[in-house]
């Protein structure tokens, strides 16, 4: 399998071309050399490209990486100071970058939504929350009722440390809604839909005070632990479909 193919094989089930909205550039930010050539043997999973995640990925011999935060969210940068140093890394060491944003949020099957309602056991599962005219986020209702603290006990049951809860709404929790990474203010729209409580990334001081008044419990999650989800999902199917070797790159930002 080469970087061309490799590409097909992610976008035939993430559908980039299903989010023209979405201001990254997903899929194949920076080539090898040799996409229709070079064998792929090995891919590194990441939340963020930066320096760090290329260097390790080209450390343990992968010869691609596949992140959630790419380089190039749709505008022309200069290739300078830090951003120079990220590029670097990856031509330097014939490193390829692929990088899908919303449609890993929103993908039904390998999503950071969908994959944190799977999770945390929501049922009758569906899209929610819009952003940019794009549905990204997960609606579901748990089979019995949970306080606050036991549902965020289901959504790191490995012990990782929500940034924030916000106990303003019922006591006893039934219906969650998801939108990851950086979606504070979308508490509205859970607000609008009947949610219990709402889990996100993170929130914003401008988020506090309509939360407490509109009554409805948030969890922030961590912008980085929520979105550690969807490229796992990815890792584990190109592992069972391809075969391939991978790794994943854990660098916690603790935001």
């Amino acid at each position: 399998m080469n970087l061309n193919e490799l590409n097909r094989y992610f976008n035939s089930f993430l559908h980039k071309e299903d989010y023209d909205s979405d201001v990254s550039l997903n899929g194949i930010q920076i080539s090898n050399s040799a996409p229709n050539e070079k064998p792929i043997t090995k891919v590194a999973f990441a939340v963020d490209a930066c320096e760090a995640t290329a260097l390790k990925a080209a450390e343990a011999g992968a010869q691609v990486l596949f992140v959630h935060h790419g380089l190039f969210w749709g505008h022309c940068e200069t290739i300078t100071g830090t951003h120079y140093k990220r590029v670097a890394a990856f031509i330097k060491n014939d490193l390829a970058l692929i990088a899908y944003h919303i449609p890993l949020d929103a993908n039904e099957f390998v999503g950071n939504n969908f994959g944190i309602a799977k999770r945390i056991g929501l049922e009758k599962v569906r899209p929610f929350g819009k952003w940019r005219g794009m549905t990204l986020g997960a609606i579901g209702e748990l089979s019995q009722e949970v306080k606050i603290d036991e549902l965020a006990q289901k959504l790191f049951p490995n012990g990782e440390k929500p940034s924030k809860i916000l106990p303003f709404g019922k006591e006893m929790i039934k219906k969650v809604a998801v939108i990851s990474g950086g979606a504070g203010e979308d508490f509205t729209q859970a607000v609008k839909i009947g949610a219990d409580a709402y889990i996100t990334g993170e929130v914003s001081h401008e988020d506090y005070h309509g939360i407490e008044e509109s009554g409805i419990n948030v969890i922030a999650g961590g912008h980085y632990n929520t979105e550690t989800v969807g490229v796992q999902l990815v890792q584990k199917r190109l592992e069972e479909d391809k075969g391939l070797q991978t790794v994943f790159i854990d660098i916690p930002t603790g935001l």
